[in-house]
């Protein structure tokens, strides 16, 4: 063969496995509004940086006519490009090509992705649709799942793994995902669960749709199994994009710094409005996390689910920092179960990959009640314990108004080894409210008063002065400063710089046994 004829010949090869499963299940695809794998890749990397691997690939089974039905590539694309120029790999399932379920082959090329990721020190990505395990492989599809977990787990907290679930992701399948950082959904065209509706209704005899089962609203407000939702393919690639960019490379790098824009002095009077005088009346924290980061932006995690607490990425004189914060809004900022589990696995995240942390507390303690106490709080709030314990990253906290009892502890306090712990006015740290600490306190005399209603209300303003103030903490150095609200901006750059160098570590040990 002529060089002419084989360079005509590799044309048309790349253009057949660029077709997938065919024209017309490229055009179903697109009716049910989602773009093909190849669409997905392009949409999420930068202009033309794409290089694929493993483009011929075929799979070897013959059982059941599988071999009458090979497509060039299998069920999924892989390779590497840019995101903002920085490297990352990528893997996209095709549903076009016999739904994308998994077969060896497609586990393979997955697995060879991943294990260049983690050899070159680089984010992965995966983007799932379909139709899970392909079934005329048998325990050889099983062996391919297992072959993902396996790496999933070798690179937790080495690179960043982000999963992108933009169709189906049913039985074992949901597991890789599950093990990633990040799991981002698409609206109305995305689902996750172990078993779908039909089994549940036969095993059950419940019935549910597939999108109120596992679907993006379902995992982002109830379950918390997803971290971000889209409303199309287009929108989530974006939201990917946008976090990435507060993300290192690996976990030997330090998150990357972006050129300030915005005055690392900028103090905002507003502030000082923001907390009201009522410690009883409820105000968004979201606007003191606005008010002192880079352009007023905050890329927030988790959004809809557990509002008592507040997770994202942020910029401090463009220094990428975690954010953590509890919500008087919802709950009055208590911590439950959920709020634990959420702060404990974003506080983990940011600790993996060098990320400083930056804790607003609000707190009145954990929330009471038989739902909690029977669902494990004990165990699970010692997770968020655990994890600002572990965390040696630089840990700065401001306490706006209520730190009370176990619950201030837990907040990346002093004796969890915050670094710099600063207190608004405000703020009122003690071992219970007013309240409840008079009425224990003081039963009797109160009992006894002439007027028992006034002589408890003056007892608890007094206490409020006296013991709840941030001056009492303050003279025993578990707060380093009181500060005006309008200084909490440059408050936190100048820590933040500080504690640029900062060193430590946890003792040496085969691993932690965090309590899940």
């Amino acid at each position: 063969m002529a060089n002419e004829d084989k360079i005509q010949a590799l044309i048309e090869k790349n253009a057949e496995a660029e077709l997938g499963g065919g024209q017309d299940r490229i055009d179903t695809q697109h009716k049910k509004g989602k773009w093909t794998a190849r669409e997905r890749i392009y949409g999420l990397l930068d202009k033309d940086s794409f290089e694929e691997i493993d483009k011929f690939v075929l799979h070897q089974a013959t059982d059941f006519g599988l071999d009458k039905k090979r497509f060039p590539g299998d069920g999924v694309v892989t390779g590497y490009g840019r995101i903002n120029g920085r490297l990352v790999y990528v893997f996209a399932q095709d549903f076009t090509i016999l739904g994308g379920s998994l077969s060896l082959a497609v586990s393979d090329k997955i697995c060879k992705v991943m294990d260049l990721a983690r050899k070159n020190g680089a984010p992965l990505i995966g983007i799932n649709d379909s139709g899970g395990a392909r079934i005329q492989e048998g325990v050889s599809s099983l062996a391919g799942y297992g072959n993902i977990f396996m790496r999933n787990v070798l690179s937790s907290g080495v690179i960043p793994q982000i999963s992108v679930i933009m169709g189906p992701c049913a039985g074992g399948a949901v597991y890789s995902p599950a093990l990633t950082d990040f799991i981002f959904m698409v609206e109305n065209t995305s689902f996750m669960f172990i078993t779908g509706p039909q089994v549940i209704k036969t095993v059950t005899h419940e019935e549910v749709t597939a999108e109120k089962l596992g679907g993006a609203l379902t995992h982002n407000t109830t379950s918390g199994v997803a971290h971000f939702a889209g409303k199309d393919d287009q929108e989530v690639l974006d939201m990917v994009r946008g976090l990435l960019s507060f993300l290192p490379q690996n976990c030997r790098e330090n998150p990357p710094a972006v050129e300030p824009a915005d005055d690392p002095t900028r103090i905002d009077m507003g502030l000082r409005e923001i907390v009201p005088d009522n410690p009883r009346q409820p105000y968004d924290m979201r606007k003191i996390i606005h008010s002192v980061m880079d352009n007023h932006y905050f890329f927030e995690v988790q959004l809809r689910y557990a509002p008592n607490i507040i997770i994202g990425f942020a910029r401090l004189n463009g220094m990428t920092v975690g954010v953590v914060a509890n919500q008087p809004s919802f709950f009055a900022g208590c911590l439950d179960i959920n709020a634990s589990i959420k702060g404990a696995r974003f506080v983990r995240f940011c600790d993996c990959f060098n990320i400083p942390l930056v804790t607003f507390c609000d707190v009145p303690g954990f929330l009471p009640g038989t739902t909690q106490e029977f669902g494990g709080i004990i165990k699970h709030g010692a997770k968020l314990i655990y994890a600002y314990c572990e965390a040696v990253v630089p840990k700065i906290t401001v306490v706006t108004r209520k730190a009370y009892g176990g619950a201030y502890i837990v907040m990346s306090s002093k004796h969890l080894w915050g670094d710099i712990n600063y207190a608004y006015p405000s703020a009122e740290i003690a071992v219970m409210g007013p309240e409840g600490a008079v009425n224990i306190v003081f039963k009797k005399e109160i009992s006894g008063a002439e007027d028992p209603a006034q002589r408890e209300a003056e007892m608890i303003e007094e206490y409020r002065r006296t013991f709840a103030s941030p001056y009492r903490a303050a003279e025993r150095g578990f707060i380093d400063e009181i500060i005006l609200p309008e200084q909490t901006r440059p408050k936190l750059i100048r820590a933040l710089e500080s504690l640029k160098n900062k060193k430590d570590s946890m003792p040496p040990k085969k691993h932690d046994n965090l309590p899940l």
